[in-house]
């Protein structure tokens, strides 16, 4: 079944190259320019996902934000925004907004992020389990499990939790550095970039003591076994 999305966006240009990107993506999606037409989508239809921009013009896109999460609050939304301020890009997250990009974009990159949310909110997969490692996607904690069956937490970043949780999610897959790279995406808007790569998945190792489950595939990325 095609995952339904609706883009809240204004640009006609924009408009024209994001309505050829999901359809090679086989997305079921529509469109709305206006904030006077949103609540008849949303309260008629069944969404997995919103991509929203937040300058409209007859509304904005943090207020609307703001109310469908009060509505939806399992609905997720990712701003797709020209505003590249931290200050914007903070707010996005606070309302609750799941991603942030900011155009001019790169549409691989887009599509990218669109799965990895979906992914999130795929409701058939609430945890992974690899080895003692288990990863609750619903709530964003990993555990230990221990011989005797208990559970003990392992405290991630979000950052390292993002980068474990996609790993485990292409289990037995050799996954390229730079296809994880697109996936993580720090708070602030910056990407993440190679050397700190190497750094995050140290640390990982380090709180899960998994040196075994993630493998280095030299030149390449990592892989779950």
């Amino acid at each position: 079944m095609k995952n339904k999305i609706l883009v809240i966006e204004d640009n006609e240009m924009i408009i024209k190259g994001l309505k050829y990107t999901l359809e090679q993506e086989n997305f079921d999606f529509e469109f709305v320019k206006k904030v006077s037409e949103i609540e008849e989508k949303i309260y008629n239809n069944k969404y997995d996902l919103i991509i929203l921009d937040i300058s409209l013009p007859d509304g904005n896109g943090f207020d609307i934000c703001k109310s469908i999460k009060s509505d939806f609050n399992d609905l997720p939304i990712i701003f797709l925004t020209a505003l590249d301020d931290e200050n914007d890009i903070v707010k996005g997250f606070n309302l609750g907004a799941e991603d942030y990009i900011t155009k001019p974009f790169r549409n691989k990159v887009l599509i990218s992020r669109i799965n990895n949310v979906l992914r999130r909110y795929n409701k058939s997969q609430k945890e992974i389990i690899s080895g003692d490692i288990k990863i609750d996607l619903e709530n964003d904690r990993v555990y230990k499990i221990n011989d005797d069956k208990t559970e003990k937490e392992i405290f991630l970043t979000p950052l390292e939790f993002k980068i474990l949780a996609y790993l485990f999610q292409n289990k037995g897959k050799i996954v390229p550095r730079e296809k994880i790279l697109e996936q993580i995406w720090d708070l602030a808007g910056n990407i993440v970039n190679d050397n700190t790569l190497t750094v995050y998945i140290k640390r990982i190792r380090e709180k899960t003591n998994e040196n075994y489950i993630i493998k280095t595939v030299k030149g390449i990325g990592y892989r779950v076994e």
